[in-house]
C-alpha cells in the first residue's frame, strides 16, 4: 500500500512538473490569470506600421523610382495592359486586399483626403479628423476608439508621406487628382489600421486593453506574407514570363528585381534600424545564402515543426536580460513556379526537388513584450 502511494505521488509529482514546464514555454493569453504582459493597442499598431511601411519604402524606392530613373520600366495606373510596375498605391491595395480577406480581424487600407481613386476616400468623420490630424502633426499617429455594430475597435491613422520624387510627380500630373501641389516630404494621406477590441464594454477602456503577442504575430506575418506574394506573383512572375525584366541576385548591379527573399530582406532591416522591439527574417534548412540558415535551436526546432505541420506556427517565449521576447516561425510556401524553378536551379541551393506549394523555409517574427 506504502509503495502504491508512493507510486502515485511520483506521478502527481512529474504531472505538475510537466504541467510547469509547458506553461513556462508558451505564451499565456492577456486577460488570463498568467503575468506575462500582453501588447497595447498602440504598440501593436506600430508595429504593424513598421512593416507596412518598410515594405512600401522598398517597393517605392529600390523598385519604381530606381527603374524609372534608369529608364528600364515604368509603374502606370493601368499596369496590366501596359507591361508595367504597379504603382505604389496599387501595390499596397492589393497586399491589403489579400491580408484583409484572410479574416484575421485586422485591417488595413490607404486613405486620403486627396485621392486619386475615390475608394480610398475617407470612410467615416474620424478618419477626416485623423487625416487632418497627422497633415498637422506627422511625427504621431491619430488613434480613436470606435463601435462599430455590437464591436469595439481600435483604429490608428499614420502620415503616408511622399518619400519620392516619382509619388509626388504622379499625383501632381494624375489628370484626376485633386491636389497637384504635393513635394518631396509631404504628408499625401494615411495608412489606417483597424485592431478588433470585443464585444463588451470594457473595451471602451483603452488603457486595460491588452493583446496577446501571438495575435498580433499574425497580423505581422499577414502582411509579410501577402506582400510577398503580391511580389512574386503581379511583378517578378508576371514581367518574367512576358520578357520583360527578371529578378536576380545582383540585382541592384544588373538592373534588375530583387529576388523575393531580397525584397523581404531589405524591409527587415528598415525595421531594424528604427529600433521598435520587432524583428522578422527569412531562414530555411536549406539557404541559398547561408546567412538565412536556423540562427539557433528555437528557430531549427521551428523550421522542422512547420514543414511537418504547416497549419500553425511554432511559437515561444525566452528572456534576455531583461526583456521578454515573443517569437514565432511560420511557414514560408513557394507561391509561385518562379520560386520553385528559381531554388531549383540554383547551382548552390542545398535542395532541388522543391514543388508548387511546398514549405521552403520560414519567417520568424520576434516581438519585445512592453
Amino acid at each position: 500500500m506504502a509503495t502504491d502511494k508512493f507510486r502515485c505521488s511520483i506521478l502527481l509529482l512529474n504531472a505538475l512538473i510537466a504541467f510547469l514546464l509547458l506553461i513556462t514555454s508558451f505564451p499565456v493569453f492577456a486577460g488570463s490569470s498568467g503575468t506575462r504582459p500582453g501588447l497595447s493597442p498602440r504598440t501593436a499598431t506600430d508595429y504593424i506600421h513598421a512593416v507596412i511601411q518598410a515594405d512600401r519604402r522598398v517597393y517605392s524606392h529600390d523598385i519604381v523610382a530606381r527603374l524609372s530613373k534608369l529608364g528600364v520600366i515604368k509603374a502606370t495606373e493601368n499596369w496590366e495592359q501596359d507591361n508595367t510596375l504597379l504603382l505604389p498605391a496599387q501595390f499596397l491595395l492589393k497586399s491589403a486586399e489579400l491580408s484583409n480577406e484572410r479574416g484575421i480581424g485586422m485591417r488595413y487600407y490607404l486613405t486620403s483626403l486627396w485621392p486619386i481613386n475615390k475608394k480610398n476616400s475617407p470612410k467615416s468623420e474620424n478618419e477626416i479628423t485623423g487625416l487632418q490630424e497627422i497633415s498637422r502633426n506627422p511625427k504621431e499617429p491619430f488613434t480613436w476608439i470606435v463601435k462599430e455594430g455590437n464591436r469595439w475597435f481600435y483604429q490608428a491613422i499614420y502620415p503616408d508621406i511622399a518619400t519620392s520624387e516619382s509619388c509626388v510627380t504622379c499625383h501632381n500630373n494624375h489628370p484626376k487628382s485633386p491636389k497637384k501641389s504635393f513635394r518631396v516630404g509631404d504628408v499625401m494621406g494615411g495608412i489606417l489600421i483597424n485592431l478588433p477590441l470585443g464585444k463588451q464594454e470594457k473595451h471602451a477602456e483603452l488603457g486595460k486593453h491588452q493583446f496577446p503577442p501571438e495575435i498580433i504575430s499574425d497580423y505581422v506575418h499577414s502582411i509579410l506574407a501577402s506582400d510577398r506574394e503580391i511580389y512574386s506573383k503581379y511583378i517578378v512572375d508576371r514581367l518574367k514570363n512576358q520578357n520583360i525584366i527578371q529578378a536576380s541576385e545582383n540585382w541592384w548591379a544588373d538592373k534588375t528585381l530583387p529576388l523575393p527573399a531580397q525584397f523581404l530582406l531589405n524591409a527587415s532591416q528598415l525595421v531594424e534600424k528604427r529600433k521598435l522591439g520587432i524583428h522578422f527574417r527569412l531562414i530555411s534548412l536549406w539557404p541559398i545564402n547561408p546567412q538565412n540558415g536556423p540562427a539557433n535551436e528555437f528557430e531549427h526546432t521551428g523550421l522542422e515543426t512547420v514543414e511537418t505541420h504547416p497549419i500553425r506556427p511554432y511559437i515561444g517565449i525566452s528572456k534576455i536580460g531583461k526583456k521578454t521576447y515573443f517569437k514565432a516561425v511560420y511557414p514560408d510556401f513557394a507561391v509561385t513556379q518562379g520560386c520553385v524553378n528559381c531554388h531549383n536551379a540554383y547551382p548552390g541551393s542545398p535542395k532541388k526537388d522543391f514543388k508548387l506549394n511546398d514549405v521552403m523555409g520560414g519567417i520568424t517574427v520576434s516581438l519585445v513584450m512592453k
